[in-house]
């Protein structure tokens, strides 16, 4: 796995990881340390780019639910019991973290995880930076 970060300044600024190759007990962790190390030198929203990516294992997904929780923030509408409320009701996504261009298995993958309910999946770049920032929470 290569991860290629890019810079992007729109409503608010977005850091995006271009993801080359599985996400799997091999690469899982350095993927996460990634994403801790940026959120450390003060990146709040990440675009995963998944368009090169053809696996992700229990492992990769247990590594973006990390990184969802990672970027979560005190707002109201992040709050434990209006995140699950959420849920329930089909209507939270996460602010700070989204996808790119999944490619079916992996969609699939994120899909039967459940990952899919907080997590918004975009299929151009322009659109998906333009997705951050749009409210606050």
């Amino acid at each position: 796995m290569n991860i290629t970060v890019s810079q992007h300044a729109g409503r608010v600024p977005v850091t995006v990881f271009h993801i080359t190759g599985d996400i799997d007990t091999t690469t899982y962790e350095r993927f996460q340390a990634q994403a801790q190390q940026a959120h450390a030198a003060g990146m709040r929203n990440l675009l995963l780019d998944l368009a090169e990516v053809p696996f992700v294992s229990s492992a990769g997904i247990r590594a973006i639910n990390n990184i969802f929780n990672l970027l979560r923030t005190d707002a109201p509408g992040e709050s434990d019991e209006a995140m699950r409320a959420g849920l329930r009701d089909g209507t939270f996504k996460s602010p700070h973290l989204k996808v790119l261009n999944p490619t079916p298995r992996v969609l699939e993958v994120l899909t039967l995880a459940g990952v899919d309910m907080f997590l918004e999946v975009h299929r151009d770049l322009k659109t998906a930076l333009d997705s951050f920032g749009g409210s606050a929470g």
